[in-house]
């Protein structure tokens, strides 16, 4: 266990956030081809490449996480990613869930896949020098908003059990297996909802992921959790200030997460840049006024990359273009957790 330990000590770095870089190779080659790129392996490989070699890349990423595909390949000079990563004092990571499916007798519900054959997958990718793993569940906001009822035909509740249960053993494997688990219920923005309603199933999930954590004999002090923050459907129309955000996702979590939990790294769920960090900076400047038990960063994506990728497009004379983009995109989320007092403005979904 003091090996977890140090790891999440070192995931949760103060100044340093997670790089989310695992799309699988399906998500990654629409967006290659999106941009006008050729969706190839080795196009594949150059992308995640020029993120991970971006210069200084170390000072505000404490981790990256790759997929499969990437764990197992090399840098054009031979050095296989994940040791890459550790050469410059970043921790990598793997995705270990394998997607989702539809959960049956669910209208609409899916459930996430991967448990199958996972024990020696993680004992494979240690090996390949992944130090933590990553598990996604997928929650409708609308379906789990209402999932408070005890009825077995409640689609909501049937699927947040589900997933919950997943995302428990999928962590109790990853702690036997000496990889610290991030723990990723993303309650996900599509919609017209009102913030009130991604409250209220956000609550729903976290009270259902933690008591199946419990259940797995899960250590708390060995996860980091990679949670949405409590925001409006992306079709929403009333813009929502960052300080409601930080209000209603810091009320949620001191509800539902235990203060034994080292580190809560959001996820952006598909908010611009400007506006994860705008709100992260809120909920880290309530939390330091309320004393929050727990280190609160950031584990962002496309947040961070879109603009490095749409800079690149493939064209190794845009490779530096793209790094510095990159890069201008991870020091301002690095900035956004460092309790800097700062207006918060109104941010829309």
């Amino acid at each position: 266990m003091s090996d977890l330990l140090e790891t999440v000590a070192g995931l949760v770095a103060p100044g340093t956030g997670i790089l989310a870089a695992d799309e699988s190779v399906a998500t990654m080659s629409r967006r290659l081809v999106r941009a006008g790129v050729d969706a190839t392996p080795a196009n594949r490989r150059d992308y995640r490449a020029l993120l991970l070699t971006t210069p200084g890349l170390g000072q505000w990423i404490s981790g990256i996480i790759f997929c499969d595909e990437t764990l197992g390949q090399s840098l054009v000079d031979g050095t296989p990613f994940p040791f890459a990563a550790r050469e410059r004092g970043i921790q990598p990571g793997i995705k270990v869930d394998t997607g989702v499916s539809p959960l049956p007798f669910t209208d609409g519900v899916t459930v996430t896949e991967g448990l199958d054959g996972l024990r020696d997958r993680l004992e494979r990718f240690r090996a390949q020098g992944a130090t933590f793993a990553k598990w996604r569940a997928v929650f409708n906001a609308r379906v789990c908003a209402t999932a408070g009822g005890r009825s077995a035909k409640d689609s909501g509740r049937r699927g947040i059990r589900a997933n919950a249960h997943g995302l428990a053993r999928y962590a109790a494997l990853c702690q036997e297996a000496g990889l610290v688990p991030v723990v990723e219920p993303e309650v996900v923005m599509d919609g017209d909802h009102h913030i009130s309603v991604c409250e209220r199933a956000t609550a729903n999930v976290l009270a259902q992921v933690f008591a199946e954590l419990d259940l797995m004999g899960v250590d708390a002090r060995a996860i980091v959790l990679k949670p949405n923050m409590v925001v409006p459907g992306t079709q929403s129309e009333a813009p929502v200030l960052a300080a409601e955000v930080a209000r209603r996702t810091l009320k949620t979590l001191r509800a539902h997460v235990p203060p034994a939990v080292p580190a809560i790294a959001f996820l952006s769920g598909g908010q611009r840049n400007d506006q994860a960090c705008a709100n992260l900076r809120a909920i880290n400047e309530l939390a330091a006024e309320e004393a929050a038990p727990w280190r609160l960063t950031f584990s962002f994506g496309r947040a961070l990359v879109d603009d490095a990728l749409a800079t690149w497009r493939g064209d190794p004379d845009a490779t530096a273009a793209a790094q510095a983009a990159l890069a201008a995109n991870c020091a301002r989320a690095a900035a956004a957790h460092r309790y800097t007092p700062e207006p918060s403005p109104a941010v829309r979904p």
